[in-house]
């Protein structure tokens, strides 16, 4: 039986520094909890990084691709400027897309049309994360 592909433990391993400070389940939206916003400059550089690890593995040709994949392109996530994401959004739009199948990233990322999945839908009024 193989083990998971050093992409998907990369993957983990970013996942687990970039949002494993956070707070435990059942913290956000409980009783008396704080509600963490999202750094969004945090996210941004995370879903870069899924991105282009789901592109390389599903060999995705599209030039939003090939810019994820890019050090030297920045990220393109943005936010409406009345939008405030919490740090639960980020972390369930970034499970979504590491489970989405090839076909399902290849509308997240197609150059024409792109579809954003409804776990990554923060704010309704127009951003595109």
């Amino acid at each position: 039986m193989r083990g998971p592909s050093k992409g998907a433990l990369l993957l983990a391993a970013i996942f687990a520094v970039l949002f494993g400070a956070g707070p435990t389940v059942g913290d956000v939206g409980g009783c008396g909890a704080t509600v963490e916003p999202l750094d969004v400059a945090r996210f941004a550089r995370a879903r870069k990084t899924v991105d282009c690890e789901r592109c390389t593995e599903c060999a995705l040709p599209s030039q939003r691709c090939k810019d994820a994949c890019d050090p030297k392109v920045p990220s393109d996530v943005a936010f409406p400027s009345r939008c405030f994401p919490l740090y639960h959004d980020g972390e369930v739009c970034l499970r979504a897309l590491l489970a989405a199948s090839c076909a399902d990233y290849a509308l997240y990322v197609d150059d024409q049309a792109r579809y954003v999945p409804s776990e990554c839908e923060f704010c309704k009024e127009g951003g595109d994360p």
